[in-house]
């Protein structure tokens, strides 16, 4: 056989692991969403993927690419690994072959200190390769975990996210879903109802504002890709890099005059977008635990991580599924050097039966953690309410932030004026004293930010109005931060 019959059946056995499961299941995904070639291309920079171990196939028997299209690229000119699972071969199942490659995906991604984007649409784990499948799931799981805290991983669920894939997918830092056709679960929906009656929210709805289990969701393909390049856009691509700058166009000392009117079950989000570049937030998890606001931004040009009380939802008090939602995010943002700006309008924890027995103590205790161990620049601005334990948890300076504002309508106080008059000036209410009085004397009083700054509780009072040059200021002041912690393998967070 000569060179050039050589070549033709090199081109022939490519173009067949091009075709997957087949040129009519390759139609048929197609007539639903993209390929899972056609999804990694369409991530990366026009031209720049580059596809690694096409030629692999099962030991048992032919199989295109053994269900996984694997390999690097650019996105923003910045290096990126991917790996996209074809459910037109074998339902997109995962089996020893397959998993070796996205292992040697994830080995790559850690020595070049580049993300992983995981694309998922498989039905779990591949039963026809028995203990060869078990051992290559547990393979899977090592490798993200290896990479964890490293470089920064995403994963996308177009179709199903079933068993052993589900556990893989919540293993990586964000998770971002088809709600048309996305499913998450570990144990099948039709084995649930069968099992307890009740029918379980594991669609791409569910995934995204009942469980949590997706941070981001989308209604196409194309719009999950998107929302994945726009993630990247703000991560640094290791732990040791910074988050790609952007030129600052939007005025540092911009003033917000708007802000001088807020209170009450305002939209914390409208007070974000007066203090951010261009009023920009990239939110996570929105849909879900809505007492807490967090997501992405920019000051001077810089991504920020940004994690806010929402008093517009159950009065932003603390739920135990908010502070979960909170610890995780600030976690994320302490792995990759990202400051993290808070704004701060509780009362403190969620007083719920419920929530007590779902485990709100030790949610709670999770926030506290993540905020305490978090070594980054951490700066916090009280905008309203910060009484009892809603002041300790949500960035406060015993717990590390490294600057504290506060606005002249900030309430500072273990109680809130309700229950600080009703304990406190209980002889004066007896006296037929105004309660009205009285709470607007504790507020001014026993409550006042003034005094918080005149007790280092906070570092300084501010009008609302400057509150974007002042936080731009700080971080512009922090950036040099350096910060170590004591000598141990690791820590034993709250979990």
């Amino acid at each position: 056989m000569d060179t050039m019959e050589k070549l033709e059946l090199l081109r022939q056995a490519k173009a067949k692991a091009a075709l997957g499961g087949g040129e009519e299941k390759q139609k048929k995904q197609q007539s639903a969403g993209l390929t899972a070639r056609e999804r990694a291309k369409a991530l990366l920079d026009e031209g720049s993927f580059v596809e690694l171990g096409a030629l692999v196939s099962a030991r048992c028997g032919y199989t295109a690419a053994d269900g996984v299209v694997t390999g690097y690229g650019t996105v923003d000119g910045r290096l990126v690994y991917v790996w996209s699972q074809d459910a037109t071969v074998m339902g997109g199942a995962i089996g020893e072959m397959n998993v070796d490659k996205v292992c040697g995906v994830y080995s790559m991604a850690a020595k070049m200190g580049a993300p992983v984007v995981g694309m998922i649409d498989s039905c779990g784990a591949r039963i026809g390769e028995g203990q060869a499948a078990q051992a290559a799931m547990g393979r899977l799981f090592a490798a993200a975990a290896g990479v964890s805290g490293v470089v920064p991983s995403v994963s996308i669920v177009f179709g199903n996210c079933a068993g052993g894939a589900a556990l893989a997918a919540e293993m990586s830092d964000f998770v971002i879903i088809n709600e048309k056709t996305g499913r998450l679960f570990v144990n099948g929906p039709s084995v649930i109802e069968a099992s307890t009656g009740k029918k379980a929210a594991v669609d791409g709805k569910g995934s995204f504002a009942v469980s949590g289990n997706a941070h981001f969701g989308a209604q196409s393909d194309e719009l999950c890709i998107e929302t994945a390049r726009l993630l990247l856009s703000y991560l640094p691509s290791n732990n040791l890099a910074d988050a790609p700058a952007l030129d600052c166009t939007d005025d540092l000392n911009r003033t917000g005059p708007a802000l001088e009117g807020v209170e009450g079950e305002y939209d914390i989000r409208t007070v974000i977008a007066e203090i951010v570049d261009d009023g920009a937030l990239m939110e996570v998890q929105s849909a879900y635990a809505k007492s807490a606001v967090i997501g992405f931004a920019r000051i001077n040009g810089a991504t920020v991580g940004v994690a806010a009380n929402q008093p517009s939802e159950e009065g932003g008090s603390i739920t135990g599924q908010a502070a979960e939602k909170l610890a995780r995010f600030v976690r994320f943002c302490d792995c990759f050097n990202i400051p993290v700006v808070t704004f701060t309008d509780a009362d403190g924890f969620a007083v719920s039966a419920s929530e007590e027995e779902w485990g709100l103590a030790r949610k709670g205790a999770r926030l506290l953690y993540a905020f305490a161990e978090a070594t980054v620049p951490k700066v916090n601005v009280i905008v309203g309410r910060a009484c009892g334990s809603g002041y300790a948890v949500m960035n406060s300076k015993e717990l590390g932030a490294d600057i504290v504002y506060a606005w002249p309508q900030a309430e500072i106080a273990p109680l809130v004026s309700k229950a600080g008059v009703q304990l406190l000036y209980e002889d004066k209410l007896h006296e037929g004293k105004s309660r009205e009085e009285l709470e607007k004397a504790y507020r001014e009083t026993d409550a006042s930010p003034l005094m918080a700054a005149a007790t280092g509780l906070v570092d300084d009072v501010i009008e609302p109005a400057e509150t974007r040059p002042r936080v731009a200021a700080a971080l512009e002041m922090l950036a040099s931060k350096r910060a170590g912690g004591p000598s141990r393998k690791h820590d034993n967070m709250p979990l």
